[in-house]
């Protein structure tokens, strides 16, 4: 089997058996695409071929190709990933990129809203003909911290208001069963009511009661904080970011957020920590005497 074919076997598998979005299967397809080009060009015929000298190569020619720190550490990530499974099916005898690093990454603290900033968001939402349906998206964001292909993907029969839980599958083909806080609940019940019929279909509907896009719900979040005059840039995931830091600001109990965020990795979960820090370090020079500023 051809290089090649490797790669188009292994992203078949990722979006077959992982479930992987098709987001990431086209982000690891790019960055897989780098390496094969690479190979070609220096005569490389197959991966059992590579080493970590070879690898450092790879990677020097991408960095003097203006590659950014960021998407370095990303391109090794996803050879790393496709060397391990060719690996565990006896297709490769070594990891070519053992003891390889890419340059030291800046990690960029994901924004937040406060919690003033998430509820006038939440509460706004309710207007109009889409009032009901764009509430209970912004309401259950909140409440649950899911991901936008969690959201998208629901259905009313993994909802269960009379207990408050909603149950989604995440990556990995991975099932979580998450809480709905009260509010959530309540706009959840006034989107079925608005619905006006038996409901088992997709439970965020768009054209033709089809499940909504992901780009419509961007789109709609958008569009409602522009209303609202807000300033940050307001997306899916900085409601999972503001969920997080809210969670941890409260709990400090990092591994029930890693649980709640379906995180495989708890040093995922980790950077909300530095947010929460920058939190106390703010309450701290408020309300410090020797920290006041005059």
């Amino acid at each position: 089997m051809s290089p090649r074919d490797q790669v188009e076997a292994w992203l078949l598998r990722l979006a077959s058996e992982r479930r992987a979005s098709p987001h990431t299967v086209s982000g690891y397809r790019r960055d897989l695409d780098k390496l094969l080009a690479w190979m070609e060009q220096q005569h490389v015929d197959g991966f059992a071929a590579l080493d970590a000298h070879r690898m450092r190569s790879f990677i020097a020619t991408e960095h003097r190709a203006g590659l950014s720190p960021k998407s370095l550490q990303r391109l090794l990530s996803s050879c790393r990933s496709l060397f391990r499974q060719l690996a565990r099916e006896g297709q490769l005898a070594h990891d070519p990129v053992a003891g390889v690093r890419g340059p030291k990454v800046h990690r960029k603290l994901p924004q937040v809203l406060d919690v003033d900033e998430a509820a006038a968001l939440v509460e706004g939402g309710g207007e109009g003909t889409l009032g009901p349906r764009d509430r209970a998206m912004l309401e259950l964001f909140y409440s649950s911290g899911l991901r936008l292909s969690e959201l998208v993907g629901l259905r009313w029969p993994d909802l269960d208001l009379e207990h408050g839980e909603v149950r989604v599958l995440g990556k990995g083909n991975k099932t979580r069963v998450l809480p709905v806080g009260r509010l959530a609940v309540e706009a959840l019940r006034g989107l079925r009511t608005s619905l006006g019929e038996p409901v088992d279909g997709p439970v965020f509907r768009g054209r033709g009661g089809a499940p909504i896009s992901p780009r419509t719900v961007q789109l709609r979040m958008k569009t409602l904080a522009l209303a609202q005059g807000f300033a940050k840039r307001v997306h899916p995931h900085l409601l999972r970011h503001t969920f997080a830091s809210h969670m941890l600001e409260s709990s400090g109990d990092l591994r029930a957020v890693q649980e709640l965020l379906g995180h495989a990795d708890i040093a995922t979960t980790q950077i909300y920590t530095h947010l929460d820090f920058q939190h106390l370090a703010r309450v701290y020079d408020a309300a410090h005497p020797r920290a006041k500023r005059k």
